[in-house]
């Protein structure tokens, strides 16, 4: 199981209505792609005060290296990407496979 790990740290004008818009348009990754496992996302609620800025996370799980690969370069996935970079401070992306 690959588990691909995306942090969003959302420029500071931004309100609650365009966040859920990108937590929407993401969520619509997974059936649009057809490569995801498991998707899963919320915002932060760790008490450690860490989260350096990130606010919002997502957890997608992929069978494996391949359908990963496929899941980045589709083209759903692309304009994404392409929508969501301008309203992002931050984006973190971590990958690990177990």
């Amino acid at each position: 199981m690959l588990h691909h790990i995306v942090l969003f740290r959302f420029h500071d004008h931004l309100d609650a209505a365009a966040i859920a818009a990108v937590q929407a348009d993401f969520a619509a990754l997974v059936p649009a792609t057809g490569v995801v496992a498991d998707f899963r996302h919320g915002p932060d609620c760790s008490p450690e005060g860490l989260a350096q800025g990130f606010s919002h996370g997502w957890l997608l799980q992929f069978a494996g290296v391949a359908e990963r690969d496929a899941y980045l370069t589709h083209p759903a996935h692309q304009q994404f990407v392409a929508m969501v970079q301008p309203l992002l401070a931050a984006a973190l992306v971590f990958d690990f496979v177990d």
